[in-house]
């Protein structure tokens, strides 16, 4: 499969849409083979969070395509790399969900953000994190919290959120 999408990319078919492409075909050909994951978490999304690392793996392994002399390891090690941090994004996920069974998406927000949310970070990945709950109910969590005092927040539309050492709930 890696290679595959190695070749598509390198001989480049079309004018525009190539990376598109080859990503979607990345994501039939994983879930013709089993690997479910991509039914489940984003690769699209993690592969466009690496891009520069996705860049230069396939730089490097381009390099004597024509000639057949090119070295496939640097882009299967990059794909295989992005699969293995997707299937464990998906299993923290399983474990989050299990634990949450009965609560409200209100309550599950909040529990994310205190529990398992990085100490800094931006409400974006909250909501990639938590993709069946609305962007309206994790701000409404993240509001109340730092209502409460548990969190704090910066200025602007990417502001950072900071969790509040010591502070009660955390």
């Amino acid at each position: 499969m890696a290679t595959l999408v190695l070749d598509f990319l390198a001989i480049h078919p079309f004018r525009d849409g190539n990376g598109r492409i080859a990503r979607l075909l990345t994501t039939n050909e994983l879930l013709r083979g089993g690997w479910g994951v991509a039914r489940h978490v984003s690769l699209e999304q993690r592969i466009f969070e690496t891009k520069n690392t996705y860049y230069l793996a396939l730089r490097t392994s381009r390099r004597a395509w024509h000639d057949g002399t090119h070295d496939v390891w640097p882009w299967i090690r990059y794909l295989l790399t992005v699969i293995a941090d997707a299937y464990d994004d998906f299993e923290r996920k399983v474990a989050a969900g299990t634990e949450l069974i009965g609560t409200t998406k209100h309550e599950q927000a909040r529990d994310h953000i205190l529990s398992q949310a990085p100490h800094a970070f931006r409400l974006a990945q909250i909501f990639d994190a938590l993709p069946d709950i609305s962007d309206a109910t994790i701000r409404d969590a993240a509001d109340a919290l730092r209502d409460e005092g548990v969190l704090t927040v910066g200025r602007g539309r990417g502001a950072t959120w900071r969790r509040v050492d010591g502070a009660k709930g955390v």
